[in-house]
C-alpha cells in the first residue's frame, strides 16, 4: 500500500510539472535551450576567449614557462616579422586556391548528378560523393602521399607524356586538400541545381538564349549562394588544416604548422597565431553574408 501511494504521488508530481510547463511555453523553451547554450558559451566561445586572452601573455625565454603578464608583443611580432606575414599570406592563398579548384571540379559533377543523370541513379551518385567522407582522414592523406611519392601512381601516369608528378610540396598540399573537401562543395551545388525549376531553363531556351547565356543569366545567379555556402567549408577547413601539409607538404609551412610547432615552445605565440584563422574566417563570413549564402548552410 505504501508503495502504491508513493507511485501515485510521483505521477501526480509529474503531471503537475508537465501542466506547469505546458502553461509556460517560454519556461519550456528556456529549459530546452539551456544545455546547448551552455555548451556553446562555455566550451566553444569559452575556449575561443581563453585562446584570445592567452595570446596576450608571454613566456620566459630561459624556461619557456608562460608568464601571465599582459603584452602585445606576440601580435607585434606577428605583424612585423616577414616570415609570419609570408606564412599567413601563403595559408590564405592555399585556402582560396583549394576553394577555387573545388568550385571548378564540383560544378560539372553536381550538374550531372542533379540534372543529367537518370532520377533513379541520383541518390546513388550522392551516396558515392559522400562515401569518401566516411573514410579516415589520415588514410586518405597517406594514400595521396603514396600517389604523389617518387615512382608513385602520379609519376607512372604522367611518364608517357614525359612528365612527372608534383612530388611533395605546396601543389601536393593544394591537390590533397581539394580532394578532402570537395564533397562539401558538391553537395550545396547539387542541392541548388536539383531545386532549380526546369521551367526557367525552358523559358530561357524559348526566348532564344544559348547555353552560355542561360548559364550566366539563369543558372549561375541561382547557384551562387550555394557556391558561397560550400566555400565556407572548403576555405575554413583548408585554412585551419595542419596535418595534410605535414604529410604531403614537404618543407611547406602554413599557419597550422606554426601553431603546432609553437605549442610546446611558446604557447602565447601559438595562441596569437591561432587567432589569425579565426579573424580571417570571420571576415570571410561577413563578406559572403551579403550573398545570402549563410541561408543555404
Amino acid at each position: 500500500m505504501a508503495t502504491d501511494a508513493a507511485t501515485a504521488a510521483g505521477r501526480g508530481t509529474v503531471r503537475r510539472l508537465a501542466g506547469s510547463l505546458h502553461r509556460r511555453p517560454r519556461l519550456r523553451l528556456t529549459l530546452l535551450l539551456t544545455a546547448p547554450l551552455l555548451w556553446l558559451a562555455v566550451l566553444y566561445l569559452g575556449s575561443l576567449a581563453v585562446l584570445f586572452v592567452s595570446a596576450f601573455w608571454t613566456t620566459n625565454s630561459f624556461t619557456s614557462q608562460v608568464v601571465k603578464v599582459w603584452s602585445t608583443d606576440n601580435f607585434h611580432e606577428l605583424l612585423t616579422t616577414p616570415v609570419f606575414r609570408e606564412v599567413i599570406l601563403r595559408s590564405v592563398v592555399v585556402a582560396l586556391a583549394v576553394t577555387a579548384l573545388c568550385v571548378v571540379i564540383a560544378f560539372p559533377v553536381a550538374f550531372y548528378t542533379a540534372r543529367v543523370a537518370k532520377p533513379r541513379w541520383r541518390p546513388l551518385l550522392v551516396v558515392a560523393i559522400l562515401t569518401p567522407l566516411w573514410a579516415s582522414y589520415l588514410v586518405k592523406v597517406y594514400a595521396w602521399r603514396l600517389i604523389l611519392s617518387r615512382g608513385g601512381l602520379a609519376d607512372w601516369m604522367l611518364a608517357p607524356f614525359g612528365l612527372s608528378g608534383p612530388g611533395f610540396g605546396l601543389p601536393a598540399t593544394v591537390l590533397t586538400l581539394t580532394y578532402l573537401w570537395l564533397p562539401y562543395m558538391i553537395l550545396p551545388i547539387h542541392t541548388a541545381l536539383a531545386q532549380l525549376p526546369a521551367g526557367l531553363l525552358d523559358a530561357s531556351a524559348d526566348l532564344g538564349a544559348r547555353a552560355e547565356r542561360t548559364f550566366c543569366s539563369v543558372v549561375l545567379p541561382t547557384v551562387l549562394p550555394s557556391v558561397a555556402a560550400g566555400s565556407v567549408f572548403t576555405f575554413s577547413l583548408s585554412l585551419g588544416d595542419y596535418i595534410t601539409v605535414q604529410i604531403v607538404g614537404g618543407k611547406t609551412q602554413l599557419i597550422g604548422n606554426l601553431v603546432y610547432s609553437n605549442i610546446d615552445l611558446n604557447l602565447p605565440m601559438a595562441a596569437a597565431l591561432g587567432t589569425v584563422p579565426v579573424v580571417v574566417i570571420v571576415l570571410y563570413l561577413l563578406a559572403i553574408r551579403r550573398t545570402g549564402a549563410l541561408n543555404s548552410l
